[in-house]
């Protein structure tokens, strides 16, 4: 037994140094180099590529089957001279007794200088598409053989998993490049740098791939690394990746010439047996924006739906913007300095939804939802209640020519009100104003808003807006190819109340704008103060308008303005301005008496204040105003140039005969004055109001007339008293007429 075992041992000696001498004879004694064509044409015949090795081909057989290819090209057999892949070389080694159990045990694989080009040529159609048909089968025609149906009517088995074991894989210096000629756009990934490590099924592989990224429409350039570990387990058909980080630097035209420096982190799962994919331990960061949150899809299979959270810490908005290429208007210090959001998500391929959203804004609250339902259609849907909130800080600061113009306007109306204040009111009438209250800027982004696909529901406990504290207010608004709506702009001002709806068309180069407001027990003088102005009147003003213009700057709607409105004050207030001096004044003047001395300026009280407009391309025209004052009926009629805020009335003052005492003996009224109007005119800046008008004394003479018919029928009065009363009627009647 012992002889036997040792004859079988030199046996077996024998056989291994047979089979390594063999596999030396073969390595060293065959060159694969001289069978290039055939190779060719095995991969013509099975893989239906046309392989073109100009480099040679180095081999070696046991244990490990080894290949090296240098200088190789692959292009499809529709277009074999047209290559869509080439390297500079490709190194790999597989064990050869594996192989017998379908099993894929390789040392390191490495890839040098590989150049893949995909294009999508004008027809639609891509290279890629071509990659391993038979263009021979392709393109013949006939009836197949009835071997041929058989073979193809017999079902395949199901091909047996091969199992993969690799000790490392790294591919350097590669570069993907797709073209599509329809369209004209180039994307590309150059110095691909790829590093793994050891390939086992289901356990943790080690990557590491850097790359330029670049496109032509717009220009971008994109430099990233991405590490992490991979776990593959394909019978269970999941796949993770763990401890990722991508991290980079993006630059490029919609960046203005900024640059982004980005990086992402978390755990990534997809399940494909579950159908579901996940994103856990989310982290992400983008110049001054931190972010953290979990994605999850479900439904891979059918219509994925997306679920999770996001927080983003607070961070400064506006400098952020900056930061990538889009910088903000000039705003009111501070603005989107202060911005924070933590929110549910929710979304579809065409959708995302911010649901229980909690968003601080530079100290306002906002809580509800923002979604876009249509990513194609950009229509954005906005439910928000916020507690109080500054509109005025995020609109654009005016520009230097508008600032001009209201400095040249403010200096005009000072200029009025100080000779209007001067001597009690008695100086010659203020100069119509000239110049323009209203900006040129460009209010509307009318390109914008032609796209718009937007519905808005907001609520406000307090909403600042040109100034006014708007409480407890409510927007709603919507808008749809070029045409929008102001539903409602609602809530309580000054213990009043505020109501605003309208239409904006942007359909046109010119814009078309109609808005209708209700104004009900506001202080009017309150209003006026919001705005910076010093208020000529105060009082409960109620007002109701609809009106209408054209344009996209204040001063060319303005300018276009037309409509009507119709307002009334009650229990208010003509400041710095003393009616009843004017009064008195023309009284002494028809008395031809001298005022002893000149009232200080003072206010007037009045009972209501009311009349109706109506508006002509900027100009308001008022026949019908009124204003009730103890003892005086005041009747008015004239226009407002809201081009330049400027007004030109003629009132005339009815004196009732007021029983109140009067200081001074010139301007008492007797009965001959009773009834008698006294006319004013009123002409300068509207901001002026009653301290802009003076005694019209022109039309003095016709009061004059009257009041000497009223002496005349006084002392007809007395004679006819002992006369007949049948004579005395009729002449009393003749003299009236």
């Amino acid at each position: 037994m012992k002889a036997f075992g040792k004859i079988l041992g030199l046996v077996l000696l024998g056989l291994l140094l047979i089979i390594v001498a063999l596999g030396f004879a073969l390595t060293h004694l065959f060159d694969p180099n001289d069978y290039k064509e055939e190779i060719r044409q095995i991969a013509r015949d099975k893989a239906h590529i046309e392989l073109t090795l100009n480099g040679d081909i180095g081999w070696s057989l046991f244990p490990w089957l080894g290949l090296e290819l240098h200088d190789a090209s692959v292009a499809t057999l529709t277009t074999p001279t047209q290559p869509f892949a080439d390297l500079q070389m490709l190194g790999l080694s597989v064990r050869v007794l594996p192989l017998l159990r379908r099993e894929v045990q390789m040392s390191d694989v490495r890839v040098e200088g590989l150049n893949l080009r995909l294009n999508r040529d004008k027809q639609g159609h891509g290279n890629w598409e071509d990659i391993g048909k038979n263009v021979t089968v392709a393109t013949t025609t006939g009836t197949p053989a009835p071997a041929e149906q058989a073979a193809e009517a017999e079902p395949e088995k199901p091909a047996k998993p091969i199992r993969l074991d690799i000790d490392s894989l790294t591919v350097n210096n590669a570069r993907v490049e797709y073209t599509d000629e329809q369209t004209g756009k180039q994307f590309s990934a150059e110095s691909i740098q790829l590093s793994a490590g050891a390939v086992h099924e289901g356990a943790s592989i080690p990557v590491k791939l850097t790359a330029f990224f670049g496109s032509n429409q717009p220009v971008m350039r994109v430099k990233t690394e991405l590490n992490g570990n991979l776990r593959i387990q394909r019978a269970l058909k999941r796949y993770q990746f763990e401890d990722m980080k991508i991290s980079g630097e993006a630059t490029g035209e919609p960046l203005q010439g900024k640059t982004v420096t980005f990086s992402t982190q978390g755990q990534l799962l997809v399940d494909q047996a579950a159908n579901i994919a996940e994103w856990t331990n989310l982290k992400l960061s983008a110049n001054q924006l931190r972010a953290l949150g979990e994605l999850k899809v479900n439904d891979l299979d059918k219509t994925p739906q997306l679920s999770g959270a996001l927080s983003i810490a607070q961070f400064d908005l506006a400098k952020f913007l900056d930061s990538v290429g889009h910088p903000l208007p000039p705003m009111a210090d501070g603005s989107l300095s202060k911005v924070e959001l933590v929110s549910r998500l929710k979304g579809t391929p065409t959708s995302v939804a911010l649901e229980d959203l909690n968003l601080k804004l530079d100290g306002s609250t906002f809580t509800g939802r923002i979604a876009v339902e249509d990513f194609a259609k950009q229509s954005l849907r906005v439910q928000l209640k916020g507690d109080t909130f500054n509109a005025d800080n995020y609109l654009p600061a005016k520009s230097e020519s508008a600032k001009g113009a209201t400095a040249a306007r403010q200096a005009e109306v000072q200029n009025s009100e100080a000779g209007a204040m001067a001597a009690g009111g008695t100086t010659p009438l203020p100069d119509a104003p000239t110049k323009s209250a209203w900006s040129t800027d460009k209010l509307l982004p009318l390109t914008r808003l032609r796209t718009l696909d937007v519905n808005a529901d907001l609520a406000f406990g307090q909403l600042t807006l040109s100034k006014l504290p708007i409480q407890n207010a409510v927007l709603k608004a919507s808008g749809i190819d070029g045409q929008l709506k102001l539903d409602t702009l609602s809530g309580g001002l000054y213990n009043g109340t505020f109501q605003a709806n309208g239409t904006l068309d942007v359909r046109q180069d010119i814009p078309l704008l109609a808005l209708q407001s209700h104004i009900r027990q506001v202080p009017v003088e309150r209003i006026l103060q919001a705005q910076g102005q010093t208020p000529p009147v105060k009082g409960q003003v109620t007002l109701d308008s609809n009106l209408s213009g054209r344009g996209n700057s204040q001063k060319a709607l303005i300018d276009s303005l037309n409509g009507t409105a119709s307002f009334v004050i009650n229990n208010g207030v003509l400041l710095n301005a003393n009616i009843e001096q004017q009064v008195c004044t023309g009284i002494a003047l028809l008395n031809r008496k001298t005022l002893s001395s000149t009232p200080p300026g003072k206010d007037t009280p009045f009972e209501e204040l009311r009349g109706n407009l109506t508006f002509r391309n900027g100009v308001a025209s008022n026949p019908d105003l009124k204003v009730r004052i103890p003892g005086l009926t005041v009747n008015g009629n004239g226009d407002v140039d809201l081009r330049v805020l400027g007004m030109d009335y003629r009132v005339g003052i009815i004196v009732e005969g007021d029983q109140r005492e009067v200081p001074d003996p010139a301007c008492q009224v007797g009965a001959n004055f009773q009834n008698i109007e006294v006319p004013l005119r009123c002409r300068g800046p509207l901001e002026l109001g009653a301290k802009a008008c003076r005694l019209d004394k022109d039309g003095l003479g016709q009061v004059a007339i009257k009041a000497a018919g009223n002496r005349l029928n006084e002392k007809l009065e007395e004679k006819l008293d002992k006369v007949n009363p049948q004579l005395k009627d009729a002449l009393k009647g003749l003299f009236k007429r």
